[in-house]
């Protein structure tokens, strides 16, 4: 059964963008249900016209995907680490989501690196392939960026592909020759922050590995950037990354006063942005540029990084007795029944010599918590069904406040992952139990239970994860 955002997870996503932005929240511009209609049918029609030209992946959230640069690739597959080298930047892009003035540490996951050593170990343990340097502006610190390009490769060598992103003011031919000889794989120019301008990217064509342009589709440039494809394809670049304009509270005014249309979700974008990038990878194709162009989408970012970051990070803190849906959530299935079913099932797991690492009963006499192995071995008759879900993240020391584990990358580092429920436990019965376990836990395709579509639609975004471009509303 094919299932989108929920009426319920729609208006809580509402919610939480106008909390986010209180009083600013009234100067954003949504799109009317007539404006929403003509943009879905003018996306409907880009993605109509390319359909057998490019390929969809990642749950149809990123294209295209027939030719991704190393990084993107490795990004996608879920085994990149991001180091944010740091927080100072010498350019004012109107687009920029985040804060410019801090040269705290280096810091990933909200985790900081004193080290390069300590960063190394990170990567070791956390079993990465990929790892970038960013900022900021990495080239405002050459000596510390360079310092862990060059851990970072004498370490892994081959085995890790790293990259670094820079708008490119500060490239020179010493800075790109160190970095090539530090090892880098790969160099990225925001050309947006330096109106489009190829001069510095030109120098490291030939020097570094792969040079990609990596910026936000910007609506008032489109004409513009299809000319400037030629112009980055005939200047060495090999790949174009493109991205959707995100509103935050650090390019909130600059945003707002360009008069886009905004859209809710689990973040708040610009509606244009999406439209511009889609109409990009057309152009290129349509022209036979021969630049390969990558709409990496917001839902995309939010979505499959998050993912990752899960995946990785539950391995450390999941028990035996859980399980780990499609989606990264840690999921923990609690049978509910009185006192003297919850003995009975005891007693049957024993007589069938089921593992008592794949149940627990913990502190309550009239809860079991089991596998989804043990499925089959349990009188359901006897019980209601609560399904959690939890979502892990690094920190860099403990809260106090949730579960969590300790994980030593060095011989003086550590990282912390806790885990936190991620939503209200859901209770199944009936229809829904079978239908929960025919199509979450074996991956079958069926036909929603009457009645119980609502609740099922809530479960999907820690299952299976949403898929598709993002919802327009």
């Amino acid at each position: 059964m094919a299932m989108e955002v929920s009426a319920n997870l729609r208006s809580r996503l509402i919610a939480g963008n106008e909390q986010e932005y209180g009083e600013g929240y009234a100067q954003l511009t949504f799109p009317t249900n007539i404006e929403i209609q003509k943009a879905l049918e003018r996306r409907a029609g880009i993605l109509a016209d390319l359909q057998g030209r490019i390929t969809m992946g990642y749950g149809g959230t990123k294209l295209d995907c027939t030719n991704l640069s190393p990084g993107c690739r490795i990004c996608a597959e879920g085994d990149w680490s991001c180091l944010f080298i740091t927080g100072r930047c010498n350019c004012r892009c109107f687009y920029c989501p985040t804060g410019q003035g801090d040269n705290d540490l280096p810091t990933t996951n909200t985790v900081e690196f004193r080290t390069p050593a300590d960063y190394v170990g990170y990567l070791e343990v956390f079993g990465f392939r990929g790892a970038s340097i960013s900022g900021g502006e990495p080239l405002l610190n050459p000596k510390r960026s360079l310092a862990y390009v060059r851990a970072i490769k004498k370490h892994f060598g081959d085995r890790m592909h790293v990259w670094l992103y820079t708008n490119g003011t500060l490239a020179n031919e010493e800075i790109l020759r160190q970095l090539s000889d530090a090892g880098l794989d790969e160099i990225r120019f925001d050309i947006g922050a330096t109106d489009y301008h190829l001069d510095k990217l030109k120098l490291a064509a030939g020097v570094i590995p792969t040079v990609t342009v990596e910026i936000p589709a910007i609506p008032e440039d489109l004409e513009r950037l299809k000319t400037k494809m030629i112009e980055m394809r005939d200047a060495g670049v090999t790949y174009l990354n493109l991205h959707q304009l995100r509103l935050t509270p650090y390019n909130f005014e600059h945003l707002v006063a360009r008069n886009y249309t905004f859209l809710h979700g689990e973040k708040v974008t610009v509606l244009e942005s999406e439209l511009t990038a889609l109409e990009l990878v057309r152009h290129s194709l349509d022209h036979k540029i021969g630049l390969p162009v990558n709409y990496c989408s917001f839902v995309f970012k939010n979505r499959y990084q998050g993912r990752a970051g899960r995946i990785r990070n539950s391995r450390f803190i999941v028990k035996a007795h859980e399980s780990l849906t499609d989606h990264g959530y840690i999921r923990t299935l609690t049978l509910v029944g009185s006192p003297e079913a919850v003995v009975r099932q005891e007693r049957s797991f024993g007589e069938q010599a089921v593992s008592v690492q794949l149940w627990s009963k913990g502190n309550s006499r009239n809860k079991l918590v089991i596998h989804p192995q043990l499925w089959g071995a349990v009188a359901w008759e006897d019980f209601r069904l609560l399904v959690g879900y939890t979502a892990t993240r690094q920190r860099s020391s403990v809260s106090y406040h949730n579960p969590f584990v300790s994980v030593p990358v060095s011989p003086g580092k550590s990282v912390v992952i806790e885990r936190a429920r991620a939503v209200a436990d859901f209770e199944l019965s009936g229809d829904a139990l079978q239908w929960f376990s025919e199509v979450f836990l074996a991956g079958r395709s069926l036909p929603g239970p009457a009645g119980d579509d609502t609740l099922l639609a809530e479960m999907v975004p820690f299952e299976k994860g949403l898929t598709g471009l993002q919802d327009y509303y």
